[in-house]
């Protein structure tokens, strides 16, 4: 049996080429679809979920009703796939129940809302609950839970300090 010659440091490869190898390898690419940069290394089903306001069922309905392959690469995708993607992100055909937005306060009707529309909404909402004095608003001007948390133990990051009394010594 021939012996398996010992390369010289010279002959080694340097751990930071051989790192720059493997990202080349990996095709570092990034997507840009509705605003939301995505690795193209990911799968579509995955993918999807980098952009806000995209839920795991989102995105299931997306590759299911556009017919794409959910395991396909993102890097895989041409560009009348991207377009397609995001006219559907536009004006999504989705079940009321999958929208983030249910019964919108001015129209009363039920949206899907993305990126910074998604944020802007949610100020709004949050800044109108505090303008009417409802109940969760009055809980997030007082920045405590809105959704029924217990605060005996939690919570405690503002507001007053609550400590344990010390007994007589009895």
């Amino acid at each position: 049996m021939a012996q398996p010659t010992k390369k010289t440091k010279e002959q080694r490869e340097p751990k930071e080429l051989k790192r720059q190898h493997q990202k080349e390898d990996l095709g570092e690419t990034l997507l840009r679809i509705y605003g939301s940069d995505i690795p193209g290394n990911k799968q579509l089903f995955v993918g999807l979920t980098y952009i806000k306001g995209v839920s795991w069922a989102v995105a299931n309905a997306i590759c299911r009703t556009l017919h794409f392959d959910k395991r396909m690469k993102l890097s895989d995708l041409t560009k009348e796939q991207i377009e397609a993607i995001e006219a559907f992100l536009q004006k999504p055909q989705l079940y009321n129940f999958m929208k983030n937005h249910p019964r919108d306060f001015d129209t009363g009707t039920s949206r899907h809302l993305i990126s910074n529309e998604l944020d802007m909404t949610r100020e709004f909402d949050i800044k109108r609950m505090k303008q009417i004095k409802s109940y969760k608003g009055i809980r997030h001007a007082m920045k405590q839970p809105v959704r029924g948390q217990r605060t005996r133990s939690h919570f405690r990051t503002t507001g007053i300090i609550v400590g344990v009394k010390k007994g007589s010594g009895k």
